[in-house]
């Protein structure tokens, strides 16, 4: 199949859900390597609990 879309590997879906933190994304990014919505959710809890835990352990270290 020459033409298909490639599916996206967890490198790509991690760069589309930091991009969409932050509010950009490239058109042209998207149409390379979809992402399915199942792998943006997944992606995205796993990347909030550790910005949380992050947070939570500076505070620890800076009250502490």
């Amino acid at each position: 199949m020459a033409g298909a879309p490639r599916r996206a590997g967890p490198v790509d879906v991690v760069k589309t859900v930091l991009s969409a933190f932050i509010g950009i994304r490239r058109k042209a990014e998207h149409e390379r390597a979809p992402v399915t919505p199942l792998q943006v959710i997944v992606t995205a809890v796993v990347l909030v609990a550790l910005f949380i835990l992050t947070l939570l352990t500076i505070v620890r270290v800076v009250t502490g």
